[in-house]
């Protein structure tokens, strides 16, 4: 063992120096002979080579076909290549509605117009091609611009819009030149000329319908009651709450009296006077003083101007009440959620006057949603959640159906009259306007697109500056009316548009 012991470290140096010289001596072969590797590994080597050089060539070839950026397609130097150039113009785009102006840019210090450029035609912003542009949904209005206004044949279109984030447009109304808008923010905005004039605010509920009488303004609220302000002059340019409907002093003497409750819902009473749920719709009859107010509690109340005192309260309906509004004849007209349009005339039953139902004119599954008369025609018309306004014409006896106008591919959420015109607003965004001609006709002239929510309510003024043209024949502003049209929209904006009578030669994109 010994013995042993002594000769192991003489063999581990000998072995370690053999293995050492014979490393050194193989890297010398490589690095002479460069033919160390076997055979299999050198053709290996070359299939490598091969390979990557045929992936080398196609991915240069694929860099060469590489897609332009957007960016780039818009603000781009003309092509040289004719070739080129003539290819990427056979891929026009068919994606949008209506042709944009030319964008120009500047680009490397030079300005370039993208329209010259062969790859704007592969551009989304290209749409002369497109067969939509064409369509009677689509119609880009663009009376708001400085060109458009200033040419003679430029008279419907859009004039402006009036934009403010505090909730979707629930209710409008106009006189002479202010325009009213409620909101869910609970405020009430005064617009004049485009720009904000004035405004007032109430505590709680949202506006759901304003009428204008004189110096005083009624708001229905969302809590069931309205209320009443006054305009204290054009040089305070102010409002002020001077009441509601009821009165504290009716509601209070009325809540003492047992016989003053009526019953609304299982086991809950409240004062006939009052509405317990929101209030939708107001309707004012100026010549007998008197305003109608619909509600979602079924009732249909009538209100005396003269001392704000409610004259009667009708249970109209078996379901929510739309919208509310006074015709000719005396009569009054009432549409519901129950899918009935009922109507109304006010008469003497024993000592008192009441109103008794006289006809119902349209019973059907779909809500009615909205109604507008045309007095001087003795036409009403109801719009409701199927898309449809239908019409009702006064003949030798009573009223009698007339027809129904379809443009709108879902419900019709207001309705408006303008002389001969009628507007009706859809839940799809557009306005589609409609002229009464000889012998009850009814032709779409065209359709107001813009907003970007439904258009949940609209209303009409005569616009006095409207046929001041001088380019315009004498007759012509004699025949022809000028009106100005309010949308209000659940995107938060209202659009002015201005329309005329007698300016449409047959379907018009505007």
């Amino acid at each position: 063992i010994y013995n042993l012991l002594l000769i192991l470290p003489l063999l581990y140096s000998q072995t370690s120096t053999f293995i050492t010289n014979q490393i050194h001596s193989k890297k010398i072969q490589i690095n002479n002979h460069n033919s160390y590797l076997p055979s299999f590994n050198s053709s290996l080597l070359k299939k490598m080579t091969r390979k990557n050089n045929s992936m080398g060539a196609i991915l240069l070839q694929k860099e060469s076909f590489r897609r332009t950026k957007f960016g780039t397609l818009l603000y781009s130097d003309p092509i040289s290549d004719h070739e080129e150039s003539s290819n990427n113009s056979a891929r026009s785009s068919n994606a949008s509605s209506a042709p944009s102006p030319p964008r120009t840019s500047s680009f490397n210090g030079t300005n370039t117009t993208a329209n010259n450029s062969p790859n704007y035609f592969m551009s989304p912003w290209n749409q002369s091609a497109s067969p939509y542009v064409k369509s009677p949904w689509i119609h880009q209005p663009l009376l708001d611009s400085s060109e458009e206004s200033e040419s003679s044949d430029c008279k419907n279109g859009l004039i402006g819009s009036l934009v403010r984030e505090e909730g979707h447009i629930y209710s409008l109304a106009a006189s002479g030149d202010l325009l009213y808008t409620g909101s869910d923010s609970k405020n009430i905005r005064v617009w004049k000329n485009l720009k904000e004039y004035s405004g007032f605010k109430c505590q709680s509920g949202l506006v759901k319908a304003i009428v204008v009488y004189g110096d005083k303004i009624f708001t229905g609220h969302q809590d069931g009651k309205i209320r009443v302000w006054k305009f204290l002059g054009k040089k305070r340019k102010a409002y002020k709450r001077v009441g509601s409907l009821p009165t504290v002093r009716d509601y209070l003497k009325s809540s003492i009296n047992p016989k003053a409750y009526v019953e609304v819902r299982r086991n809950r009473n409240v004062p006939w006077i009052k509405h317990f749920d929101a209030v939708s719709c107001m309707s004012l009859d100026k010549e007998r003083g008197l305003l109608y107010s619909g509600s979602w509690d079924k009732t249909l109340k009538v209100w005396r101007l003269s001392d704000s005192k409610c004259l009667e309260s009708i249970n109209a309906h078996q379901d929510a009440i739309n919208s509310v509004v006074v015709g000719f004849d005396g009569l009054v007209f009432t549409g519901s959620a129950d899918g009935t349009v009922k109507a109304w005339r006010r008469e003497l039953v024993g000592n008192s006057a009441k109103h008794v139902l006289v006809e119902t004119l349209l019973k059907q599954d779909n809500a009615v949603t909205s109604l507008a008369v045309n007095a001087a025609a003795a036409t009403v018309y109801a719009g409701s959640s199927d898309g449809l306004v239908n019409f009702w014409e006064r003949q030798k006896h009573f009223l009698e159906y007339g027809g129904a106008l379809r443009g709108h591919k879902l419900a019709v959420l207001c309705v408006a009259v303008a002389g001969n015109l009628v507007l009706s607003g859809s839940a799809d965004k557009s306005i589609c306007v409609w002229r009464r001609e000889e012998g009850s006709i009814h032709s779409c002239l065209t359709v107001l697109t813009g907003h970007n929510g439904p258009v949940k309510c609209l209303t009409v003024e005569e616009d006095s500056n409207g046929s001041d043209s001088e380019d315009e024949a004498p007759m012509e502003k004699k025949s022809d009316k000028y009106w100005r049209v309010y949308s209000g929209s659940l995107d938060n904006s209202v659009k002015v548009w201005r329309l005329s009578e007698n300016s449409f030669s047959g379907f018009e994109e505007i």
